[in-house]
């Protein structure tokens, strides 16, 4: 990519869990702050080196994609127990995640987003204007130096 003669684009996808924090989350937002935390050193090493190629990171929310049904792509032997966790609670936390879902952002509307970012030239894609708020209070939180907030 350094070595072409046009500019190019990276897009990295991590999610809005990469810019904030929420209860029961914390392993997937770990990952996707590591997304983050490497799109913006790959921003900053671009602009640093005089590389022409565009980077940005795609943080959405909510978006109406098949991850719910991500189980269809793991090999049998790698399956979680069935047994574990109460099964009632287990079935309405699946039912309130494939809501959710279903109540997402369409994602040719997120491929639009991304598509206007690139040719922008802008860093952080942000699809779901309420993470706003979110980062903001974590922001503040952290100058502050208050304990984490639990935004809605």
């Amino acid at each position: 990519m350094i070595a072409q003669e046009d500019e190019c684009h990276v897009v990295n996808p991590a999610s809005a869990a990469g810019l904030t924090v929420r209860p029961f989350l914390g392993v997937y937002a770990a990952t996707k702050h590591a997304v983050v935390a490497l799109s913006e050193a790959l921003y900053h090493e671009t602009k640093f080196t005089g590389a022409k190629i565009g980077v940005s990171v795609l943080c959405p929310a909510v978006v109406n994609t098949r991850i719910g049904e991500s189980e269809r792509n793991r090999p049998a032997s790698l399956e979680n127990d069935a047994g574990a966790g109460n099964p009632a609670q287990m079935a309405a936390m699946e039912q309130a995640f494939r809501a959710a879902l279903a109540a997402g952002l369409p994602p040719e509307q997120v491929a639009g987003a991304v598509v206007d970012a690139i040719r922008e030239e802008r860093f952080y894609i942000l699809t779901h204007e309420d993470t706003r708020g979110r980062v903001r209070a974590r922001m503040e939180d952290i100058i502050e130096g208050r304990n984490p907030t639990l935004t809605a």
